[in-house]
C-alpha cells in the first residue's frame, strides 16, 4: 500500500472521528464510496454538505482491491456505503457488512438499476461465471442513472437539504445530456467501418451498445491472467477480418500481448484508455467523472479515425457549487 494511500486513509479517519457526535446534522453525515467515478458521481451530488470519503485508490486493479483493516473505522461511521456492484468491490463489501452500523445502508447501485434483460456477458466476464461485466460507469446515462439514486439517498438522510440535493442533481443531468449528445456527435464521425473495439480488459459493453460501438473481442480472461497462444491467434485473426485501425490498452492493466497483437496486425496499439482511473489529481478540474469519459472519449475516436473536435473543449469541472468534502485515496 502506497504511503500516499495511507496518509489519505488517515487524514479521512481523524475527520471523521472529529465528527462522530450524536448529531445527524448534515456536516456529521459520511458516505463511503467505491471506486473513482462513484465516488465522484457522489461528489456531484454531496456537494459541501455530506463528507464523501472514496475507498478504492486509484489506478488499483478494483476487481482484486483488498482494503485494509485501518478503514474498519471509518465504515464503522458511514451513514451510507455506495458501490458499483455486479461482484467488483466483493471484499469492500464484505468487509463493510462486516463493519457497518445496523442502520447503515450498503446500495449496489448496477443490482438495482440495471435488468437481467441488460446484463452484459464477454470474453471477460462469461456467463458461466455467473457475473455480468460491471464497468457500468462508462454508460454516462447509466451514470445519470446512479446519479439520480444517490440524490434519493442523500434526501433521505439529509431532508433539510433535500433542495440541494436536488439542484446539484438537476446540474448534473444538463451536463450529463450535453455529454450523451457530444458522444453520439464524435462516434458519428467515425467511419463506419472502423466502428469496432478490441480492448485489453472488457471495460466499454454499456458504452458501446449506447453509441453503437461492436465489441469484438479482449485480451484479457476472465481470471485476469494473460490470455493463451490459441487465443492470442484468434484475437489476431479477428482484428485483420474486421481491419481495425487501432486496439485499445488500459493503463491499469499494461500487456505485452497487446504489442503483439499490433506488429502482427495492421492495427496501431493505443495504450492510454482508463477504466476507473480519473485523469489529473484530485482537486484538478479534470479530476472527474466527466473528465474520464472526455478523456476515454477522445482517445476512443481519435484511434478509430473519427474527428476529436469539440471534444477537449467539453466542460469537465464541479457541476456544484463550494468546497467539496470529498477524499480520492491515490
Amino acid at each position: 500500500m502506497s504511503h500516499i494511500y495511507k496518509l489519505a486513509l488517515f487524514v479521512a479517519l481523524l475527520t471523521v472521528i472529529g465528527c462522530s457526535g450524536n448529531s445527524t446534522a448534515n456536516s456529521d453525515l459520511v458516505a463511503v464510496t467505491s471506486i473513482s467515478p462513484i465516488t465522484s458521481i457522489a461528489e456531484s451530488i454531496a456537494g459541501n454538505k455530506i463528507e464523501v470519503i472514496g475507498l478504492v485508490p486509484e489506478g488499483e486493479n478494483s476487481h482484486e482491491f483488498d482494503p485494509p483493516p485501518s478503514v474498519v473505522t471509518i465504515l464503522e461511521k458511514a451513514n451510507i456505503i455506495i458501490v458499483n456492484g455486479f461482484n467488483l468491490e466483493t471484499n469492500v463489501i464484505e468487509l463493510s457488512q462486516n463493519s457497518k452500523k445496523d442502520d447503515t445502508d450498503i446500495v449496489l447501485l448496477a443490482d438495482l438499476h440495471i435488468p437481467e434483460s441488460n446484463y452484459k456477458y464477454d470474453f471477460s466476464f462469461p456467463k458461466e461465471n455467473g457475473h455480468p461485466n460491471p464497468h457500468t460507469w462508462t454508460d454516462p446515462i447509466l451514470g445519470l442513472t446512479f446519479a439520480e439514486e444517490i440524490k434519493n439517498r442523500f434526501s433521505e438522510l439529509d431532508p433539510d437539504n433535500r433542495d440541494y440535493y436536488q439542484r446539484n442533481f438537476d446540474s448534473f443531468k444538463v451536463r450529463i445530456m450535453d455529454l450523451d449528445h457530444l458522444i453520439r456527435k464524435s462516434v458519428g464521425t467515425i467511419p463506419s467501418q472502423n466502428r469496432k473495439l478490441l480492448t485489453y480488459h472488457d471495460s466499454f459493453p454499456y458504452f458501446a451498445e449506447r453509441y453503437g460501438l461492436e465489441i469484438i473481442g479482449a485480451i484479457q480472461p476472465s481470471d485476469f491472467s494473460e490470455p493463451t497462444p490459441r487465443e492470442v491467434i484468434e484475437l489476431i485473426k479477428q482484428i485483420n477480418k474486421y481491419n481495425v485501425p487501432a486496439i485499445f490498452g488500459s493503463e491499469v492493466f499494461p500487456s505485452p500481448i497487446l504489442t503483439q497483437l499490433a506488429k502482427e496486425s495492421n492495427a496501431t496499439y493505443i495504450d492510454e484508455l482508463r477504466d476507473d482511473d480519473l485523469p489529473g489529481e484530485p482537486g484538478d478540474s479534470g479530476h472527474s467523472y466527466f473528465g474520464l469519459l472526455i478523456y476515454d472519449l477522445e482517445v476512443i475516436v481519435r484511434g478509430l479515425g473519427g474527428d476529436t473536435t469539440g471534444i477537449q473543449d467539453f466542460d469537465v469541472s464541479p457541476t456544484f457549487e463550494g468546497h467539496s468534502k470529498t477524499t480520492y485515496p491515490q
